[in-house]
């Protein structure tokens, strides 16, 4: 049987006294937070609170952990909206995909000409895990309301099955198991989902499938395209991922990105703390 006591804080006089858990819910409530945030919040610092701890220390984990949960959610209300910001072409959204397959441990071709039975394919991603390959079509749009028809899989369906009949000849994928699949930024129709369902292809669209669907994806992953940052012009957003950054994890991987703009170090500076917040 677990035993439960009572747990005293240091206050900035340096008088101690008892941990009051109401006090601090209701100071997070009184700064924005809803009750549920405020008890999970709670719940994180009931973790790490030792005895004598003091109140200052404990608030401020506690506004932290409160500022971190809003930077998601204002996240989470933007992805949409900075996603659709990587076109006008698809070749952005392309190399996107690549990178959420690459994080989750594959190696990606983005944008290549392979060869099928019958004649040669151009493929947008093409994703390798052993077993698995993915072979890939992706389909991008500015249109928030456009869905992607029935004509889309199917033509899919039948290119890569041309890729894979010439593939199986070869020794090289010898036990390679092939998936075709379709990627949107938006949403699949009713008709493009059951036909992928019937032909065990791969479909990924903003909230298809229900678990693990794009927006899933990019938020447990942490891969945030750098139209998301709010410290970067529309100019400056268009100039980077000219040079080929599309991620945020690339500018904090590759710290020669600020030379492709002319910035202040102060410009430099908050464009860092924003890449910081957002990938920590």
């Amino acid at each position: 049987m677990q035993t439960h006591y009572t747990k005293y804080v240091t206050k900035a006089s340096g008088e101690k006294q008892e941990f009051s858990a109401k006090k601090l819910v209701q100071s997070l409530m009184n700064a924005g937070a809803n009750e549920d945030t405020a008890k999970n919040i709670l719940n994180e610092i009931e973790k790490v609170m030792v005895d004598g701890m003091h109140t200052k220390k404990i608030y401020t984990i506690a506004f932290g952990l409160l500022k971190k949960e809003r930077i998601q959610l204002a996240l989470k209300y933007k992805l949409k909206k900075a996603i659709m910001e990587l076109g006008p072409t698809g070749h952005p959204f392309e190399n996107f995909i690549g990178q959420l397959f690459e994080k989750r441990g594959y190696k990606t071709e983005v944008g290549v000409v392979v060869h099928g039975a019958c004649i040669q394919h151009e493929m947008d991603v093409i994703a390798t895990k052993p077993p698995f390959q993915y072979i890939l079509e992706c389909k991008y749009s500015q249109d928030q309301s456009k869905q992607v028809a029935i004509q889309v899989p199917l033509y899919v369906h039948s290119r890569v099955e041309d890729i894979i009949d010439y593939r199986k000849k070869l020794p090289i994928y010898e036990g390679v198991e092939f998936i075709t699949g379709v990627v949107t930024n938006t949403r699949f129709t009713t008709d493009s989902i059951q036909y992928g369902k019937c032909k065990g292809m791969y479909l990924l669209s903003w909230d298809y499938p229900a678990n693990e669907n794009l927006k899933q994806l990019v938020d447990s992953l942490k891969l945030y395209p750098i139209t998301i940052l709010n410290s970067l012009s529309k100019k400056e957003k268009e100039t980077l991922i000219n040079a080929g950054y599309i991620t945020c994890n690339q500018l904090l991987s590759n710290h020669e990105w600020d030379k492709e703009l002319y910035l202040t170090p102060q410009k430099t500076l908050l464009i860092q703390k924003e890449l910081d917040l957002i990938t920590s």
